[in-house]
């Protein structure tokens, strides 16, 4: 059944606000279940009560206490008092012509970020950012030139899922941390998220179906693979040391040795999954055949696929996309050496949907918040 083209519209018309003082009260609906028992218990209820609220909220999508009548009376009024159930608002809402959507999620008062929906046969992909802005300046990447002001919560990251599988007609069948954002600067906000993901009481994905994308924080690599081993995929874009300092800045903290050896641990932990690697194909800076032969000695010792991902233009951007013969035959490079290579057919590029392509809305203060987060990095 196709998405309701009015759902988002209604969801922008009546959004889940918070009344006055709300900022004093707990939004549950980013507390994975062990932080709700926490919460049930310090108001002297049974930790029981996080299994029920988590269906209501994620389940079944209440936005409200009172229609949760497996719950006393008097414990429907307290949590109103100390607690609220509240998404980022709807700001815009469109459509492609290939069927991907994107809403504008207006996070606080002067800020937005983005989330798309990719539909594709019986799978639904949720693209969903992790930060406002980001502090990693990719070149490459659009989101990088907004700039970086705040971390996001864990409320705002699993609320992001929440108004999906609401505004949907069809199901979220995978998640991928790939939106604005590097989700290993905001660790312990997204793994909270991810555990709502997982949660069999909440949205009941797989492991294999939640995917984060990472510039390569070797730190919080090192982390994921113990604390929430899902998929990982890492945005490498560049076979060598010096074009990828260029590519990726973050490569001048950690180097392309240092990260590989990072997947090479997450993949022993992981050892059932292949980790893939992002790489943007940029006319005349990444995709000669000698890059190509680079990058295959690069993953000889790492159980990897490549993910060819063709460059999705933006105002100002100082990039062309390769040509589809020149990533053809680089795809081909790879897989006759054995790598799995497939080419990402842009989705949503017509609505500035497509991979690199998100920026939202972040407020001045961008400089001082891309110095802030790269000083705090592990």
């Amino acid at each position: 059944m196709p998405p309701r083209a009015d759902t988002a519209n209604r969801l922008r018309e009546r959004p889940v606000r918070c009344s006055a003082g709300a900022a004093e009260r707990a939004n549950l609906i980013g507390f994975a279940r062990p932080r709700l028992e926490s919460f049930f218990e310090s108001l002297g209820e049974r930790p029981f009560r996080a299994r029920q609220v988590l269906k209501w909220v994620h389940a079944r999508g209440a936005s409200e206490f009172e229609p949760m009548t497996d719950l006393g009376r008097s414990l429907r009024a307290r949590l109103g008092e100390v607690a609220e159930i509240r998404a980022p608002e709807v700001e815009d809402h469109r459509v492609s012509a290939d069927g991907t959507r994107k809403w504008l999620l207006r996070v606080d008062s002067g800020n937005c970020v983005e989330m798309v929906f990719i539909p594709e046969g019986h799978r639904g992909t949720l693209c969903v950012s992790s930060q406002v802005g980001c502090p990693l300046d990719c070149a490459f990447c659009s989101t990088a030139q907004q700039g970086f002001n705040r971390n996001l919560t864990a409320a705002e990251i699993a609320g992001q899922v929440w108004l999906a599988v609401r505004a949907l007609d069809r199901p979220v069948t995978n998640v991928v941390l790939m939106g604005m954002g590097e989700p290993l600067l905001n660790f312990d906000a997204v793994t909270e998220a991810i555990d709502l993901m997982l949660e069999d009481l909440a949205y009941g994905l797989a492991r294999r179906r939640v995917t984060l994308s990472t510039a390569g924080l070797v730190p919080g690599i090192d982390r994921l693979a113990h604390r929430a081993p899902v998929s990982l995929a890492v945005s490498l874009h560049a076979p060598d040391d010096a074009l990828r300092d260029r590519l990726v800045p973050l490569n001048r903290k950690y180097p392309i040795a240092e990260l590989l050896a990072a997947c090479r641990r997450f993949a022993a932990v992981n050892p059932k999954q292949k980790i893939t690697f992002e790489y943007v194909m940029l006319d005349g800076v990444n995709d000669s055949p000698a890059h190509a032969r680079a990058l295959i000695e690069r993953l000889g010792t790492v159980p990897a696929k490549v993910n060819l991902i063709p460059f999705n233009p933006f105002p100002g951007a100082p990039f062309r996309r390769s040509p589809q013969a020149v990533i053809d035959a680089f795809r081909e490079r790879l897989n006759g050496a054995g790598i799995v290579a497939i080419t990402r057919r842009p989705r949503g590029d017509d609505i500035d949907a497509a991979c690199g392509q998100l920026a939202g809305e972040v407020v001045a203060r961008a400089a001082r918040g891309r110095r802030s987060a790269l000083a705090a990095m592990q």
